[in-house]
C-alpha cells in the first residue's frame, strides 16, 4: 500500500531531524547524563518536527541500546513503539479529547506502572485545544507526577496555553525550517524515490513550504504524482494551480506602465476563464511584498520570498515602483480583498483597484500624493527626468517707435540656434541602443552604421535629429519618439533635453551664416568694426 512520502521518510532518531539542531542537541544530552524531566512543551508552527521530537524522545529514554542520545530503532521496546502497539506511549488529540472528562480518565490511567517499557509517556498533541476545566485537572498530575510518568505537550498556539501548564514543563521552540533545507531534503527523498527533481523545483518547492517540511514533502507527493517525467518549475507551476501568477506579473507590469487599459484587458481574460477573484488579489498581494522585500532589503529578501515568482521573473519588475508605490499597491489589494465577504459585486471591486493603482491621480489620499512624489524624486535622484513639453512661441509685438534696442544674439534670439555643443564619445551608441530595445523596427533608421540617415546635434537644451530624407523625417518624427528620446538623452546627459526633428539642415552643424561673420569681426577687431 502507497505510503505519503512525509510518512514514509519521517526521522527516526534526533540525527535526522531537519533544522532544529539545537533543539535536538539537548534532548540527546538529557536522555545521555539521564536529567530528564517531567513535563516538556514543544511550541512552533505547524511542520516543523514538534510530533516528531515528542516520539523520537519517547522511544530515546525507553530504549534498550540508546546510542549518543538516540534511539537504536532496533529493540523491542523501540519496535513496539514504531508499530503503535504500545501501550505505555499514548499520543492523544487534545483537539477531539479536549473535556474535563478526558483528562480525569487519562489521569486514572496514569498513576499505574507501565506494563512493557520504563517510563509511560503520554503525547497531547494541539494541547492548546483544552477546556479550561481540562487545564485544571491536568494542572496537578503535572506538578506532581509518578517517577514512571512523563508527557510531552506540543502546541502551534502557545498564548492559548494557561501560565500554570507553561511554568511546569520545559519548554523548547522550533523555529520554521529555512527554504535550502527544505529543498537538501527534497532532494535527498526524490533521490530515494527515483524521482527526477531540478534544482529550480526544488527551490521553489522549499519556498512554497513556508518553512514546514511536511508540507514541502506533500507538495514533492503531489507533483510527482501528477508528473509523467522530469519536475521542474514548469510542473510545479502546473500542478499545484499556481500558473496564474505570471498572469498577476503582467497585471503589476501594465500597472507599471500606468496602462489601465492593458490592466483591465488581462483582468477581464481572467475572469471569463474563471480564476477565482481572492486567489488573484493574494497572487497580487504576494508579488508586492516580494517586490518590497528585494527593494528594501536586497542582500536578504532572496531568502524571504514567497515562492510565487522567481527572482529572475521578479527582477525585471524592481526597477518599475518605488517602495511608496508598493507599500501602497499592497495595502490597495489588502483592503479590496478584505471587502470581499460584504461587497455585492466583486469584479467591481477589483476593476476599480486595478484603476487606482494604475492611475494614482484618481487617489487624493496621503499615501497615494506620497506615493507619486517617491516616483519624481527617484526620478531626480536618478537623472531620467521626462523633458518639458514645448511650449508654443508667443506672439511678437507690435513694432515700438521708441528707438531700436541692441540686437540679440541668435541664441538670445532662438535656443535651437545656439551653438553646436560637442556631444559625449558614447552618447549616440548608447541612445541608439536604447531605442533599438524599446522599438526595434527604428533600428533600420536610428543607428550607428548608417550614420547618415540621423545624425545628432545638440545646442543648448535642444537635441536636433536631423534625418537626409522627407521619408525619414516621417518615419522619426513621431510624438512618442521624441519623447523616448528625449527621456534618454536626458538621463545620459543629466539635464533636461527636448527633441526636433528637423530635414538635413543640421546634418554638418553649420551654424547662421550671419552669426559665423559676427563672430570672425569680433575676433578680429583690427579689421572690422561691428555695430550693434
Amino acid at each position: 500500500m502507497y505510503q505519503a512520502l512525509y510518512r514514509k521518510y519521517r526521522p527516526q532518531s534526533f540525527d535526522d531531524v531537519v533544522g532544529q539542531g539545537s533543539v535536538t542537541q539537548i534532548l540527546r544530552t538529557q536522555v545521555v547524563t539521564g536529567k530528564l524531566s517531567h513535563a516538556y512543551l514543544f511550541t512552533g508552527s505547524r511542520g516543523t518536527g514538534k510530533t516528531t521530537c515528542s516520539k523520537i524522545l519517547a522511544k530515546a529514554v525507553n530504549c534498550l541500546n540508546p546510542v549518543d542520545g538516540n534511539p537504536c530503532n532496533r529493540c523491542a521496546a523501540c519496535r513496539s513503539i514504531d508499530s503503535g502497539a504500545c501501550m505505555d506511549v499514548l499520543e492523544i488529540d487534545a483537539a477531539s479529547n479536549n473535556g474535563v472528562d478526558n483528562v480525569r480518565s487519562l489521569r486514572e490511567d496514569a498513576v499505574y506502572a507501565p506494563t512493557e517499557l520504563k517510563k509511560r509517556v503520554y503525547i497531547i498533541d494541539e494541547v492548546h485545544m483544552l477546556s479550561m476545566s481540562a487545564f485544571n485537572a491536568l494542572l496537578k498530575i503535572i506538578e506532581e507526577p509518578p517517577a514512571h510518568l512523563m508527557f510531552i505537550l506540543a502546541t502551534t498556539e502557545l498564548h492559548k496555553v494557561p501560565a500554570t501548564i507553561l511554568s511546569r514543563c520545559q519548554r523548547f521552540s522550533f523555529r520554521r525550517i529555512d527554504p535550502e533545507d527544505v529543498a537538501a531534503r527534497i532532494h535527498y527523498v526524490a533521490y530515494e524515490e527515483g524521482l527526477e527533481v531540478t534544482p529550480e523545483a526544488a527551490n521553489l518547492l522549499g519556498r512554497l513550504a513556508d518553512g514546514a517540511l511536511r508540507d514541502g514533502l506533500s507538495l514533492l507527493d503531489q507533483c510527482a504524482a501528477g508528473a509523467k517525467g522530469k519536475i521542474d518549475a514548469e510542473t510545479v507551476y502546473a500542478t499545484l494551480g499556481i500558473a496564474g501568477a505570471r498572469t498577476a506579473a503582467e497585471l503589476l507590469g501594465a500597472v507599471s506602465r500606468h496602462d489601465a487599459n492593458g490592466a483591465l484587458t488581462l483582468f477581464t481574460r481572467q475572469y471569463a476563464e474563471g480564476k477565482d477573484l481572492g486567489a488573484l488579489m493574494d497572487e497580487l498581494v504576494s508579488l508586492c511584498r516580494d517586490l518590497l522585500l528585494l527593494k528594501t532589503a536586497p542582500k536578504t529578501g532572496s531568502a524571504m520570498l514567497t515562492g510565487v515568482c522567481t527572482d529572475e521573473e521578479l527582477r525585471p519588475l524592481l526597477d518599475c515602483f518605488t517602495p511608496a508605490e508598493l507599500l501602497r499597491h499592497t495595502r490597495l489589494l489588502q483592503d479590496t480583498a478584505s471587502g470581499f465577504n460584504r461587497s455585492a459585486n466583486r469584479r467591481i471591486d477589483v476593476e476599480l483597484c486595478l484603476l487606482q493603482m494604475c492611475e494614482p491621480a484618481l487617489d487624493q489620499d496621503l499615501q497615494a500624493i506620497s506615493a507619486r512624489l517617491s516616483r519624481v524624486e527617484t526620478a531626480l535622484a536618478s537623472g531620467t527626468v521626462p523633458a518639458a513639453p514645448r511650449q508654443a512661441p508667443a506672439p511678437e509685438a507690435a513694432p515700438d517707435p521708441a528707438p531700436r534696442a541692441p540686437r540679440q544674439t541668435a541664441s538670445a534670439r532662438d535656443p535651437g540656434q545656439a551653438p553646436r555643443e560637442e556631444l559625449p564619445v558614447s552618447f549616440w551608441a548608447d541612445l541608439v541602443d536604447a531605442v533599438r530595445k524599446w522599438r526595434p523596427s527604428m533600428g533600420s533608421y536610428i543607428n550607428t552604421n548608417n550614420s547618415d540617415m540621423v545624425v545628432p546635434v545638440l545646442r543648448g537644451q535642444l537635441l536636433e535629429l536631423a534625418c537626409s530624407t522627407e521619408y525619414v523625417r516621417s518615419v522619426v518624427d513621431q510624438q512618442e519618439i521624441r519623447d523616448f528620446v528625449a527621456q534618454q538623452a536626458s538621463a545620459l546627459l543629466r539635464r533636461p533635453v527636448r527633441v526636433r526633428v528637423t530635414l538635413g539642415s543640421a546634418l554638418h552643424g553649420a551654424e547662421d551664416p550671419m552669426n559665423e561673420l559676427v563672430n570672425v569681426g569680433r575676433a578680429h577687431p583690427e579689421l572690422f568694426h561691428i555695430v550693434e
